[in-house]
């Protein structure tokens, strides 16, 4: 039996960065974050990446690299007044390195109490994330760190992860562990690294008679299903259900979306969470379909800002009614995530001269900005003119949805660009 209390992805932590499974981008020989401690940097910075990719363990392990202090917080359990007390500690010659989990739950004043002591260099502030960092943190405290995106471990490094778990771990060492199939494990633990070492000893636990042991998919989903509660208390599900609600929503079915909403609520998630999460939608899954979409959950964030709970149910459940009948269109993120991947590898391109800014005699004179055609001086306000450079001329990267919208877009760039981009 172990007699062991500390759960077992506390006791496999890695105990140096060589240690860590997966971002070999960030901590990999020419990583960027190896590269910043090897030579003795280590700057302010917000970790974005799903759960259980190893966030507080790569900030603690970079704190130890540079020799700092470390001083954890949880943004579920810290507010304004312990962070005040942690930055009226005296920081001698080295700032530590305060780790604050969760930073997307702070609000705008506790983010702000952040600010002063990032910019003075008194802390090196470490934020963890799950959420878009553009969404969730407030862009003074943005402007003033690094920030990191943390990949989903592959299949490979996660069975890994239980590969040395049971070569390291004492308990799991003295069970004579063989794996049959990882499926079921990696299955059910969806990419997250705590999730799995949490279910791995789960499923060990539940044969703690037995001296040598076979994992199998079988056995681990029978494990799996008897302890599901306690399971999914240390799983962080809520993940699992913001992704149901939002499907609902992106899939017009009002009925499932009030019902996961539901389950969030009575689980006590934060409301503003979820009112964020109906933001990105809006925009992400309607857009210009329904452009009212978007004024309506940017009202919703903020009502429920003002009135809280339990009043807050009925503009969440106004809201996501509105969403989910809402028509849908998708045609402005895929655009912008086509002209990204474009951007990227174009980014040589200069500027067609008749579109760049002539403040100087000397740019006016070798003819930045002569031929360009001013739109409101011609009939309609319109002109054909290219604005790409000469090598992308005429590539489209918006096609407007099939919705009443945006089938009035379209009829527009018809009539404006219909031969020059094809619409």
């Amino acid at each position: 039996m172990n007699t062991d209390s500390t759960p077992l992805p506390e006791r496999v932590r890695p105990r140096t960065l060589d240690d860590v499974i997966g971002q070999r981008k960030l901590i990999g020989p020419s990583g960027a974050l190896r590269r910043a401690i090897n030579a003795g940097r280590l700057p302010s910075m917000i970790l974005w990446g799903p759960p259980g990719v190893g966030k507080t363990t790569l900030a603690l392990l970079l704190a130890e690299a540079v020799k700092r202090p470390f001083i954890a917080l949880s943004a579920i359990n810290s507010g304004v007044k312990e962070i005040r007390d942690v930055l009226s500690r005296p920081s001698g010659m080295f700032p530590p390195v305060v780790f604050i989990d969760e930073i997307h739950r702070f609000n705008k004043s506790q983010q702000d109490a952040l600010l002063g002591a990032v910019e003075k260099g008194q802390i090196t502030l470490i934020g963890a994330t799950t959420e878009n960092p553009s969404f969730e943190v407030n862009g003074a405290l943005l402007s003033r760190c690094q920030v990191y995106i943390l990949e989903a471990l592959s299949r490979d490094e996660l069975i890994q992860v239980v590969d040395r778990a049971i070569a390291q771990d004492i308990f799991l060492r003295s069970k004579n562990i063989q794996v049959e199939s990882y499926d079921a494990l990696l299955r059910l633990s969806g990419g997250d690294g705590r999730k799995l070492l949490n279910l791995l000893e789960l499923v060990v636990s539940a044969h703690v008679s037995s001296d040598q042991l076979v994992i199998t998919d079988e056995g681990v989903t029978t494990v799996a299903q008897q302890n599901i509660a306690r399971y999914d208390k240390s799983g962080e599900q809520h993940y699992d259900i913001i992704s149901a609600f939002i499907k609902s929503l992106r899939g017009s079915d009002p009925n499932a979306a009030l019902y996961w909403m539901a389950r969030m609520i009575v689980a006590g998630e934060d409301p503003v969470f979820i009112a964020r999460r109906m933001l990105i939608m809006a925009s992400e899954d309607i857009g210009n379909a329904n452009p009212t979409a978007m004024i309506m959950a940017s009202e919703a964030v903020q009502a429920i800002r003002a009135i809280g709970m339990p009043e807050g149910r009925i503009i969440l459940s106004q809201v996501a009614v509105y969403l989910a009948t809402s028509p849908k269109s998708n045609a402005s993120y895929v655009a912008i995530d086509d002209a990204i991947a474009l951007a990227e590898q174009t980014a040589h391109l200069p500027v067609p001269i008749h579109l760049r800014n002539a403040p100087t005699k000397l740019m006016k004179q070798i003819g930045y900005g002569k031929e360009y055609q001013y739109a409101h001086a011609y009939e309609g306000n319109f002109v054909p003119l290219n604005f790409l450079p000469d090598e992308l001329k005429g590539h489209k990267l918006y096609e407007p949805g099939q919705n009443a919208r945006e089938a009035e877009i379209r009829r527009s760039l018809q009539k404006w660009w219909g031969d020059w981009y094809g619409y």
